[in-house]
């Protein structure tokens, strides 16, 4: 009798520690934070297999994604639960303005694709062979959504970073010179950047006379700036951080967009 209870003890802890092992291995919940994330926000065991580049925004509602496929850029928008996002407030003339900038930010595009089914977008590239960062600057109705950078590439070159703060902010393109004066380059301070265009008067472009786009070095932080007033290229930001940014200035002339690029320390 002792000798059935003892081996039925043993048999017990066995079934009991097998058990713990399998739920300890196998269990549902999984707080790994290293662990790959997949579109709709669930872990992932699979690294490296994802098709589409994704922007991985805890504060957003909206995931876009983007993939390279013969000469264009799709981009995807979908919800937290894997549906297509195709609810968007017209933003500056506009449903999705896309920016694209080399890592070495020295490449900027400025993109409009066009919704071809819901929650897809897709434009023609002509981008040359390197490594990128796209911006998807878009306004969900009824969704929080932050612009964060989706890193993708075209061919297996890599691009280095290596910005030098400009001397001179005064910059030419298009026959046009264009100075930037900035009220300050402080930290965490209101600055007004003003545009001196040298007595020309730029063109509407949509929907505002100018429009400003800031990554800091690193191409992470993405700040979008429209004019103050209607009739005059004077806009205000804030910076964060202290460090190296980049500085896109579109205006219109003649019917044609020009780009004029500074680079700024904020002290």
């Amino acid at each position: 009798m002792k000798k059935w209870a003892v081996s039925a003890l043993v048999y017990l802890l066995i079934i009991v520690g097998g058990y713990y092992v399998y739920a300890s291995s196998y269990g549902t919940e999984s707080h790994d934070e290293n662990m790959p994330v997949n579109d709709n926000g669930a872990k992932s065991h699979e690294q490296g297999h994802e098709e589409n580049n994704v922007n991985h925004n805890g504060d957003s509602e909206v995931i876009p994604s983007l993939k390279v496929h013969n000469g264009e850029l799709i981009i995807t928008l979908n919800d937290l639960d894997g549906n297509p996002v195709s609810d968007l407030e017209v933003n500056h003339e506009k449903l999705m303005h896309l920016i694209v900038v080399s890592t070495d930010l020295k490449g900027y595009k400025h993109l409009h694709p066009q919704m071809v089914e819901p929650g897809v977008f897709k434009i023609s590239h002509s981008l040359p062979v390197g490594e990128y960062k796209a911006f998807v600057d878009i306004k969900p109705i009824g969704k929080e959504y932050e612009t964060a950078p989706i890193p993708f590439m075209t061919g297996e070159v890599h691009n280095e970073n290596s910005l030098i703060v400009d001397s001179e902010l005064t910059k030419e393109a298009g026959g046009h010179t264009v100075k930037l004066i900035p009220s300050s380059l402080k930290v965490n301070e209101e600055i007004q950047l003003t545009f001196d265009l040298t007595g020309n008067t730029p063109e509407p472009y949509l929907g505002a006379l100018g429009h400003v786009v800031i990554l800091d070095q690193k191409g992470k932080n993405y700040i979008h700036v429209h004019p103050l007033a209607g009739n005059e290229p004077v806009f205000a930001t804030k910076f964060s951080e202290p460090g190296i940014y980049k500085i896109w200035a579109e205006f219109k002339f003649n019917g044609e967009v020009f780009v004029y690029p500074y680079v700024v320390e904020i002290k």
